[in-house]
């Protein structure tokens, strides 16, 4: 019997030895990106983005808590404009900071979580013209600390957090489209 939990016990050890080693091989940083083709001008769509307010008619987790706590501060929008929020544990609590910003073409968010766990990335939006549509290009990239490499071995963040990035993109097509 003895044998029997030896062999369990190292089998055991040898799988969590393996996904600690494999999770070591990840990259140390990511990058998540989507976009969508809006049939509007840039100048239609920059200011949903450039002014935090206007994200509760297109941002997918602004509907997922319907108790959200936000605050404004700094510029009305723009750069220096600043966001904060607390929520429940589809949300969490964190913070945006517009800290570029080019009129109709280009907003870069420094994007800081603090629950359920602190990560500090940079979310970015392009706006490229095509005729009479826009192309908007979301990005969300940073560091990826040891902890999330581990998490991503059962988690695959790019297709839920790009499944969100979809979902807002979608939002903000209906919303400058009508």
């Amino acid at each position: 019997m003895l044998e029997i939990i030896g062999i369990i016990v190292g089998v055991l050890a040898l799988l969590v030895a393996g996904v600690l080693i494999y999770a070591a091989t990840k990259p140390d940083a990511f990058r998540i990106q989507r976009a969508a083709t809006i049939k509007a001008p840039p100048e239609r769509i920059f200011p949903l983005i450039n002014d935090f307010r206007s994200w509760t008619s297109w941002s997918p987790w602004e509907k997922m808590d319907p108790n959200l706590k936000r605050t404004y501060s700094g510029a009305e929008s723009g750069k220096g404009a600043v966001y904060e929020w607390e929520g429940n544990k589809k949300v969490g609590q964190g913070r945006m900071e517009i800290k570029e910003s080019s009129p109709s073409s280009r907003v870069a968010i420094q994007l800081d979580f603090f629950k359920p766990f602190a990560a500090h990335n940079t979310a970015e939006f392009t706006l490229a013209p095509q005729g009479d549509s826009t192309n908007v290009t979301w990005v969300m990239l940073g560091r990826q600390p040891y902890m999330f490499k581990v998490m991503s071995v059962f988690m695959n963040m790019e297709k839920m957090i790009g499944k969100d990035f979809e979902a807002g993109l979608a939002n903000m097509k209906a919303a400058t489209e009508k």
